[in-house]
């Protein structure tokens, strides 16, 4: 059996749908999942498979915390001015209404990394409690 080799890059929610007051960051992430789609046409005849992961979401932790602060005093009036209220209305548009863990993340890119998934490139694994479900990009 011939080795395959597998590369997982890290996109985000926010590259499929944007988010308000980061543009830069969601522009970025799309090219993310732009490179990845066609770097896996590229690659796949050499044995690698190239897919992405776009957490979501993920906390507690002091990129939450940062990014909820940011949103709060970004003048947006999608975002309170409070960063806890901020916080909770986020949470409050999950489906499974609480924050991802980074455990979360790792055991998806995990299973990327794996032989389990030896039949998956090119594709982008969203890791957002069902916050984009449906969402096609």
């Amino acid at each position: 059996k011939e080795r395959m080799y597998s590369i997982v890059n890290t996109a985000s929610v926010a590259g499929l749908r944007g988010t308000p007051a980061m543009v830069a960051y969601a522009s970025s992430k799309a090219a993310v999942l732009s490179m990845t789609v066609s770097t896996s046409k590229d690659l796949a005849p050499h044995g690698i498979r190239v897919n992405a992961v776009s957490p979501a979401l993920i906390g507690p932790g002091s990129m939450w915390d940062r990014q909820n602060e940011l949103h709060a005093q970004s003048g947006s009036p999608y975002f309170a001015t409070d960063p806890e209220v901020v916080a909770k209305n986020k949470i409050a548009g999950v489906p499974l209404k609480r924050l991802g863990t980074v455990t979360e993340v790792i055991q998806s890119v995990a299973f990327l990394l794996s032989d389990v998934s030896s039949y998956t490139t090119g594709t982008n694994l969203v890791i957002d409690g069902g916050m984009s479900s449906g969402l096609r990009c």
